[in-house]
Formats: C-alpha cells, structure tokens, sequence
C-alpha cells in the first residue's frame, strides 16, 4: 500500500462495502484460501483473539461477547488491522439489529495510521462460509453431489453461496433448521441462482444420512451431533461453538483446524476439550493451512472420516477489508473523516 502521514480515514458503512464487493462469494473464497496459503508460510502475524464475555461471572453462559482480532498481513499487502467483534443473544429478539455486529479497522503499519473503517458484519458472513467451503474443496468425499448444510440462519444463507461455488457438483442441499420456515425462506431466495436442488428439512440426523458432506453453522448453546451420526468416508464441518461433540470428532479418522494456537483457547470446541482432557495433541491434527499448502494430501483411504472446525481467523477480516477498501477507493465511495486537522501534540 501506499504509505501517507495524511489523517483522513475512509468511512464504509454497509451500503459501501456491498457496492465494495463484500457479497463477492467467489474473491472472498479466493481471498480466504490466499490468507491460509500467506498463514502457512510465515508471511502473516495473526495472534490469537481476546474473548471477553458479559454479564461478569457468566461462567460459559454469556448474554454478549466481544472479540478483538488483531493480525499485520504482509508481503506486497503490508497492511495491519484489528476486527472488533461483537455478538448478543438478544439481538435475535429485536428487529434491525443483526446477532452479531462488527467493525474493521485497517491501518499503514509504517507510520501506524488508520486508513480506513468498515462495516465488517457482512465480510464476517461472507468468511465465515468461505472457511467451510475452502474445508470443503479440499475434504469432500471424492463425487460428492450433496450436502447436508445445518442452520438456515445468516451463515446458512452465505454457506449455500460458499458450498454451491466451492463444489459445483453439488446438486442437492439438504437445509435444516428446527424453524422449517426459514429453510423455505432460503430455498426460495436460492431458486434459480445455483442449478442446485434445495431440500428444507427438520430433522437433520435423518438427512444426514443422505449424504457424505454435512456442514453445521448453528448458534446452538449445546452439542447436538453424536457418532451415530458419522458413516465412512463422511466429512463434517463444524462451524459453531458446540455443535459435534467430544466422542463424534475423537471417532474421526482425520481432524483438521483453522488455527491450532487459537482453537485449543476455546472452553466449548470439542477438539479444545479432547486436547485439555489429552486425548488429542497438535501432533494429531492438521491446519488448513496445511492442506491449501497441499502438506496434507486427502484421504489415504476412501472410508476414512473428516472433521473440520473452526473458530475465525482475524487476518481473513482484514485480507477482504483490504479488497474492499481498494474497490471503493476505484468507486470513489464512501465517507471520509479525519482523527484531527491541526495537531495539538507531537
């Protein structure tokens, strides 16, 4: 990037970054396996995110969080960031406000200037489901021409993007949610935009057993997937906080992660307890940016069973936010300010 001791930011609210191309499912895939790739090789700093949760003393049964995600891409990016992320159960109940919010801040790592502020809730999104798909480029079952994609919340929305571009001989999504009305929704609003049959069910153990690639993207507070669920030569992806448990990822033949450091941080994650309890080590398992660097090759057998999980990787925010930021500046939109027009103190 170009460095400047000018103090103007550039200000994206949600109607910029859509204009921007944060709704890009194909660059924000090509952006997310790239982060992985830099990841792998050193060129990124990306240390693991503080989590602070409310109400004090809420023990694991919070009623909002925030992270802060910090991370410096470098090589020909050179650009550092911070993803202030934020979540509220509540939110679910009061209209116009989403469940999670989230703000960018890009900045020149030369003179330490910020650049720009985002909306991130979007690109949170878009990533999110970009993770899965990216998981799922590389582990899907060999053929594979279904999915079973579990939540038909925001994630749900973007995770048929993601697996329908990621895999595009996906011919059938089964879509599962506890409320059938939203994976209706969703089956209606996706008509037309993939050649892709949309199946809204309820009960996602029975579809489970239709396919061999299951994706979970749920809020749930409590694992609800079992061994039972599992046949050889499944991959699943889980992408929520509880969701498989203990038993259902030690059972894999194959575990892969986003992020080992940040992982293990996790008090919900099955593979975060399966490591404190030490049935598993760091030794045992395999980071996407293991397999995008092709250190792992796939399945060495065709009955052998994926799990995949996730919890965020702040570098990705920032590696789109980047994009963004350079495609409205082409646009000229957006809103600028500055942090001062005359400097009191040096």
């Amino acid at each position: 990037m170009l460095h400047s001791i000018d103090p103007t930011i550039l200000f994206l609210q949600e109607e910029d970054v859509i204009k921007a191309g944060a709704l890009d499912m194909k660059m924000t895939l090509q952006a997310v396996e790239d982060t992985y790739r830099m990841f792998g090789r050193g060129e990124l700093l990306n240390p693991p995110k503080t989590h602070m949760e409310m109400p004090i003393g809420c023990d694991g049964n919070w009623a909002s969080f925030f992270n802060t995600m910090p991370c410096y891409l470098g090589k020909d990016i050179n650009v550092g960031g911070v993803k202030w992320a934020a979540e509220a159960k509540n939110n679910s109940n009061i209209a116009g406000i989403p469940y999670g919010i989230d703000i960018t801040i890009l900045s020149d790592p030369e003179t330490v200037l910020p650049f720009c502020i985002l909306d991130g809730t979007l690109i949170t999104a878009m990533r999110t489901s970009a993770v899965a798909g990216v998981f799922a480029k590389y582990t899907a079952p060999k053929g594979c021409d279904s999915a079973l994609l579990v939540g038909a919340g925001v994630i749900g929305r973007t995770m048929i993007m993601s697996i329908c571009e990621a895999l595009p001989g996906i011919k059938k999504l089964y879509l599962a949610d506890l409320d059938i009305s939203k994976a209706e929704a969703l089956k209606k609003e996706y008509e037309g935009v993939y050649d892709v049959e949309i199946v809204p069910v309820t009960d996602s153990k029975a579809a489970s057993a239709e396919t061999k690639l299951i994706v979970t993207e749920t809020t749930s507070g409590k694992t609800f997937i079992d061994k039972s669920w599992l046949k050889p030569g499944d991959t699943m992806i889980n992408m929520g906080s509880y969701e498989a448990d203990k038993e259902t990822v030690k059972a894999s033949d194959v575990i892969i992660v986003d992020y080992w450091d940040q992982i293990i941080t996790s008090p919900t994650k099955a593979v975060s307890l399966l490591y404190k309890d030490g049935d598993i080590t760091k030794d045992d398992v395999f980071s996407l940016s293991d397999v995008v660097l092709g250190k792992w090759t796939g399945r060495t057998e065709e009955n052998q069973i994926i799990n995949c999980s996730s919890l965020g990787l702040g570098a990705l925010d920032i590696m789109i936010g980047y994009k963004v930021f350079l495609k409205a500046q082409e646009l000229g939109i957006g809103t600028t300010v500055k942090l001062w027009d005359k400097l009191l103190w040096e």
